[in-house]
């Protein structure tokens, strides 16, 4: 009996590795905010099963990027304590072994969306893996500049879920784009921040590692706050949000640039993470608020 509990708690303990080397938080967000760029592009369809499609798609997609930026980067995260427990460095499944399971993710999500939707989500989700991987992933060892260009294949998905629903990309996509980009420079920006001496162990050179007091990434982090508010009216702009959406987005984002304003008085662990946990937030409620419009 205690052989056979041993064996099925090895066997849980090896699917939940798997899970964790798709980055289930980040790649769930990514999801997320398909799905719900989505959801808005259907504009009153009863089409349905293209937000199924979304999700499986994306979801796959995501995951294969998860899991080969750890294949990738699995001797880095030996060196960082927020990561040398991660399923790769941390001996539980070989190195091998995860490079399979992401190829066959990626394959797996590109011919699920090949088949099921259109070439241009197929297109936008190559772009993804291959600007998140072969572009963002190395830079991050070379310039901080990195940040900026894994903004790119970060507001990709909300491209992709229009995609998939309008079989292309419009203006009001692009407003999502750029909602997106603009709100991942304070999201992760703040976050590296708390863990700047992890990378710096690690030997990125993220503007983080650079500039350990946060004197300049304080001002970025206000520079990209500031850009997130008319950026976060464009859907209006555009023409397809109302006056709600509009004052909603904008007290939204004027409350977003507060937690910038107040790191860039004090540059305090506090401080970062305010503006981390408030951007999620941020998100959650302005993609509700255009799923209302």
């Amino acid at each position: 009996m205690k052989n056979l509990n041993s064996i099925a708690l090895q066997q849980t303990s090896s699917i939940s590795d798997y899970i964790m080397l798709m980055k289930p938080e980040l790649t769930l967000l990514s999801v997320a905010t398909a799905v719900g760029s989505a959801y808005i592009a259907l504009r009153g369809s009863t089409h349905y099963a293209l937000l199924i499609h979304t999700f499986i798609g994306t979801l796959l997609v995501g995951s294969a990027a998860g899991v080969l930026n750890q294949y990738v980067e699995r001797r880095y995260d030996a060196m960082m304590k927020r990561t040398e427990h991660r399923p790769l460095p941390a001996g539980r499944i070989q190195p091998a072994d995860a490079l399979l399971f992401g190829i066959l993710l990626g394959i797996a999500g590109l011919s699920y969306l090949a088949i099921l939707t259109n070439w241009i989500a197929v297109s936008l989700s190559v772009l993804t893996l291959v600007s998140y991987l072969a572009i963002y992933t190395p830079l991050k060892r070379t310039t901080p500049f990195a940040t900026v260009v894994g903004g790119i294949p970060g507001a990709l998905p909300p491209l992709i879920g229009w995609a998939v629903v309008q079989g292309r990309v419009s203006m009001e996509a692009w407003s999502l784009f750029f909602i997106l980009f603009f709100w991942q420079m304070p999201h992760f920006l703040s976050l590296s921040w708390m863990y700047r001496k992890d990378y710096a162990r690690a030997g990125y050179k993220l503007l983080v590692v650079i500039d350990p007091t946060g004197e300049i990434v304080s001002r970025q982090i206000l520079v990209y706050c500031c850009a997130l508010v008319p950026a976060s009216l464009l859907p209006t702009l555009v023409g397809f949000t109302g006056y709600v959406y509009f004052t909603s987005a904008l007290i939204l984002s004027i409350l977003f640039l507060t937690t910038g304003i107040v790191f860039f008085r004090e540059q305090s662990p506090s401080a970062a993470r305010r503006i981390f946990y408030f951007s999620l937030l941020f998100l959650l409620l302005l993609f509700i608020l255009l799923m209302l419009a």
